[in-house]
């Protein structure tokens, strides 16, 4: 993995590092204790990827950010200084106290507004070397599913599924929709639209999953649209977990390719070796054969007037000393880009 070519160039990584722990302040005692393989592996391959910005998903939010100001307290021992830290509550786990996936039960983990066993598992966050500003930043995570212009929400025979009252109440974001704006010296303001959209299974023949995720990689292109309000025109990069391939398994691919030729934005189709001897050189994440299969699933997709200098994504050849630590950390393997203006 090569370093930015240029000295006014900005590395721009996601990574869903698969850090989510089954209660609250597990993920906090794992990083502090020094003692967790896992964790030292993700540590280890954002030190290898040497990101000026990273969006994390699969990582737990609490309300005070310890987790966050602990990791990136453990990445700065490693030599690796991130000192802007942000993340907002997701919906993960956030309880609606109705029935919203149609069991006929209460207070599961599919009953919170996005699939969790307590309020913040699997949440975002972001470490940056420049500030956030973060009295512009949008959140969007609050809006409703039907709200979203042209929704398609799932109906059964008896009508709105699971019920008309969950639809009332259901978000379309299963983790978040971020708008985040950060101020670079020498290069000014840039802007992250960043997510973490549901994978489009674990689903019942209405297709909720598989429909609510298009709609949240559709959110994207409505709001370029303008539907809620002024929307960045340059210097963005659109970047997250869409758990959406374009061209194979479930989900309604479609969207994901109309997305990726959209002329506001361009896709670099990174490849890597390790994908590449596993079959196809630009799937993201390593899951199980032969359901779901290696898949596209993580995209960092820079606005049109960007000069791209480089991108990649962090999955050595199986020959690689690196390949275990990465394969260790998480499924799904960083992806990055290398921007200029």
């Amino acid at each position: 993995m090569t370093q930015p070519a240029l000295a006014d160039s900005l590395r721009i990584a996601t990574y869903n590092t698969e850090l989510a722990r089954k209660g609250p302040g597990l993920l906090l005692r794992d990083i502090t204790g020094g003692k967790d393989a896992q964790v030292d592996a993700v540590l280890a391959v954002l030190v290898h990827a040497q990101a000026d910005i990273v969006v994390l998903q699969g990582f737990d939010y609490d309300l005070t950010g310890a987790a966050l100001t602990a990791f990136a307290k453990a990445l700065g021992a490693k030599g690796l200084t991130y000192p802007h830290q942000f993340a907002l509550r997701p919906n993960t786990g956030m309880p609606t106290g109705l029935d919203m996936d149609g069991d006929g039960r209460l207070g599961g983990p599919r009953d919170a507004q996005g699939y969790g066993t307590f309020s913040g598992q699997g949440g975002m966050a972001i470490l940056s070397r420049y500030p956030v500003a973060r009295e512009a930043v949008r959140d969007f995570s609050g809006l409703l599913w039907a709200d979203l212009p042209g929704a398609t929400l799932p109906r059964s025979d008896a009508g709105p599924f699971p019920s008309a009252q969950a639809q009332a109440a259901q978000r379309l974001s299963t983790t978040g929709h971020w708008v985040v704006p950060i101020d670079i010296p020498d290069m000014g303001r840039i802007t992250l639209l960043t997510y973490h959209a549901t994978p489009p299974v674990f689903d019942s023949p209405e297709d909720r999953n598989g429909l609510r995720n298009a709609d949240e990689t559709r959110f994207w292109q409505v709001y370029l649209d303008g539907a809620f309000g002024p929307a960045p025109t340059d210097r963005f990069v659109l970047l997250g977990d869409a758990n959406l391939d374009p061209d194979a398994g479930d989900g309604r691919r479609a969207t994901m390719r109309q997305l990726l030729g959209d002329p506001r934005l361009t896709d670099t189709a990174p490849t890597s070796a390790g994908a590449a001897a596993a079959g196809d050189a630009t799937d993201t994440a390593d899951w199980d054969d032969p359901t779901p299969g290696n898949l596209r699933a993580d995209y960092a997709l820079p606005s049109a007037d960007w000069t791209i200098i480089g991108s990649g994504v962090l999955w050595p050849d199986p020959t690689d000393p690196l390949a275990e630590t990465v394969a260790t950390a998480s499924r799904h393997r960083l992806v990055w880009v290398d921007l200029t203006r």
